[in-house]
């Protein structure tokens, strides 16, 4: 049960950046490529093996942080009318989908159930990021930029955490 509950919230940070993408025009490609990220990095997290596990968790731990919070800064000082260069969505999806690495190493350690984990981060990725992606772009709401600075607060909490 853990494992899926884990691979659910590995996708939020996705979530949260395509909450503020409205832009996006291939909304089920862009879902299934994060989705996908979000299988493989556990994946290849998972037979990395002890000998990595403590150099990659320091240093995968400290580039998300750093990307998250960078990512969350610019969210909170853009200004709410830009949106996302739809060609830099699948680079951000990499960067966002790297922190399940770091996870899986650990989760690999404790002898969990790596395919329940890696259907849960892909499927609920696949689902929420599509949804956020359908929000972003119907909800007029979203436009004024209130949830871009909010989802920017969230990343920018996430990476703090990651540093605890």
């Amino acid at each position: 049960m853990q494992e899926i509950i884990a691979g659910i919230l590995m996708s939020f940070d996705v979530v949260a950046l395509y909450l503020v993408a409205n832009n996006v025009k291939y909304k089920w490609l862009l879902a299934g490529w994060t989705a996908c990220l979000h299988m493989i990095f556990p994946l290849i997290g998972f037979y990395c093996g002890q000998w990595l596990a403590d150099l990659l968790v320091q240093w995968s731990n400290s580039i998300s942080l750093l990307l998250l919070f960078f990512i969350g800064l610019q969210l909170l000082l853009s200004r709410g009318n830009e949106n996302f260069p739809a060609k830099t969505l699948p680079i951000i999806a990499i960067f966002a989908s790297f922190d399940t690495f770091s996870v899986s190493l650990s989760f690999g350690m404790l002898n969990l159930d790596k395919y329940t984990f890696i259907l849960s981060a892909g499927i609920s990725t696949l689902i929420l990021s599509y949804m956020a992606l359908i929000i972003a772009q119907k909800n007029t709401i979203l436009k004024n930029g209130l949830l871009k600075k909010l989802a920017g607060l969230l990343l920018i909490i996430m990476s703090v955490l990651l540093l605890i």
